[in-house]
This record gives C-alpha cells, sequence and structure tokens, in this order.
C-alpha cells in the first residue's frame, strides 16, 4: 500500500533538490584552459587600457573593476544553472581586476614585485583555508550553493591577483623584477603548466591541488602574453594598440565560449 508523506515533515520538491546538487561551474576540459588563457591576456590589455591608455590610474580603475566583478558574481550566484557566457564573463571580470589590484599594490603602494607577490599569496591562502575551514574541501566540483561560490569566486579573483603580480615580477626590470622578459616569462609558466599537466596524467597529486595550481600559472602566462602584445618596443613588447588587442581576444574568446563543447562539472569533493 502507497504511504502517505508524513504531513510534518514535507517532501522537498524536486526543484529544491536539483538546485542544491547542480553546479554552475564548467567540467575541467582542454578547452577550459583555452579559454581561460584567453581571458586572463584579455584581462591584462583591458586592465592596462582602462588604468594606462584611458589615463584613469589604478584606483579608479579598480574602483570600477570592482564594482563589475560584484555584480557579475551575484549575476553568477543568482543564476539557477550554468550559463556559460555568464561564467567567463565573471572570470573576465576577475582578471581585470585581479590586473589592477597587482599594479596598484606593485606601483602606487611602492611593495615592488616581490611585496605585490608575497601579499596576493597570502591572501590567496587565507581564502582556500577560510573555505576549507567552513565547507571542508576547496573542490571545483564543490560549488553548488551561493555561500561556496562566493569562496569559489573571492578565491578566483585572489589567483587571478596573483597570476599578475608574478608575471611582472618575472618579466619587469624595475621594482625588483627579474628582468627575464615577456617571451622568457611566458616560456616559464608555460613549462610550469606543462609540468602540473604531467602530474596530472602520471601521478596521485591532488587534482584538487593540481587545479588551483594551474589556476594560478595560466594568468601569469596571460598577463606576459598580454603585456608581449601591448608594451612598447623599448620595454620588447610589441606596441599594439590596447583597445584593438582587447576587442581581437575579446572576439576569439567569445568565438571559443560559443563553439567549444562545456558542460556544468559534476558535483562532489574531489577535482
Amino acid at each position: 500500500m502507497h504511504e502517505a508523506p508524513d504531513q510534518g515533515h514535507p517532501v522537498p520538491s524536486s526543484h529544491s533538490t536539483l538546485r542544491t546538487v547542480v553546479s554552475k561551474v564548467p567540467e575541467i576540459t582542454l578547452g577550459f584552459w583555452v579559454i581561460k588563457i584567453a581571458a586572463t591576456t584579455l584581462g591584462e590589455t583591458g586592465g592596462d587600457w582602462v588604468t594606462m591608455s584611458l589615463n584613469l590610474g589604478y584606483i579608479v580603475g579598480t574602483l570600477i573593476f570592482a564594482v563589475l566583478f560584484i555584480l557579475l558574481v551575484a549575476a553568477q550566484v543568482k543564476a539557477g544553472r550554468f550559463h556559460p557566457y555568464l561564467y567567463w564573463a565573471t572570470i573576465v571580470g576577475t582578471t581585470t581586476l585581479g590586473t589592477t589590484i597587482a599594479d596598484f599594490a606593485d606601483r602606487s603602494v611602492g611593495l615592488g614585485y616581490p611585496g605585490g607577490v608575497a601579499l596576493v599569496a597570502t591572501l590567496l591562502l587565507i581564502s582556500l583555508g577560510v573555505w576549507h575551514k567552513s565547507e571542508g574541501t576547496v573542490s571545483f566540483r564543490s560549488i553548488t550553493k551561493p555561500r561556496v561560490e562566493w569562496f569559489y569566486w573571492c578565491t578566483i579573483l585572489f589567483s587571478q591577483t596573483l597570476g599578475t603580480a608574478l608575471g611582472d615580477w618575472l618579466a619587469g626590470t624595475d621594482r625588483g623584477g627579474l628582468g627575464l622578459g615577456y617571451e622568457n616569462g611566458a616560456l616559464v609558466f608555460g613549462v610550469g603548466l606543462v609540468i602540473v599537466a604531467g602530474l596530472y596524467f602520471w601521478s596521485s597529486v591532488s587534482r584538487t591541488l593540481l587545479f588551483w595550481l594551474a589556476f594560478v600559472l595560466t594568468r601569469p602566462l596571460g598577463a606576459t602574453l598580454g603585456d608581449l602584445l601591448d608594451k612598447p618596443l623599448a620595454q620588447g613588447g610589441m606596441n599594439l594598440s590596447r583597445l584593438y588587442a582587447s576587442l581581437v581576444l575579446l572576439a576569439f574568446m567569445a568565438l571559443c565560449v560559443h563553439f567549444i563543447p562545456q558542460r556544468p562539472a559534476a558535483p562532489g569533493t574531489a577535482a
């Protein structure tokens, strides 16, 4: 005989149950990393266009991108399912804000590149630590609740900022930079990504750890590629217009988002 549900404990609807388990971040595939590198390169050229080409400065640029970041994350959290264009717009929001924050700390505050790297690395570790203490995991597969989404996006922001600072530190010749240049800097981070990929395929190292390492390393790779495009010839760049470079990257990224298949990540606790 079919038993009626307990009236004092209503059965949750299928809709509410689904909202607790549906992920709004994409599965991590090769296409994900292609779009990520394009987004980080766009963040470098776009951030430099606002702060340098438009002469708005790092403080105003940071405030502009901070408002954009908050609005995009709020829209992402409010969304009921995975929207590729919204997700990647939010990623661009983190990478442009990360660019201006890193430049402000390194140049306007006067921390220099090593000081900026140390500060942002500390903030990233704190963000990961608070997230892990609260939820027991920092896996991208756990992004299924609004609170966790905010943890995720704040950690993404700090990882993007750290990547910018790392790229400037290796490539720059001033403010304590190591002076490797943009091409060599991109090569170093590219090799780092190859090593992470090798660990992913041929080791048992935590997938969550490898994800965050790769996420950090793709940012300085994009930063050095962006600087290679728009910095003056005297500084080792190609002296392209920041606006045109940003528009080309935006178009390329939009095509990638449209044509590269993407699906929501399967919920879980291990990356």
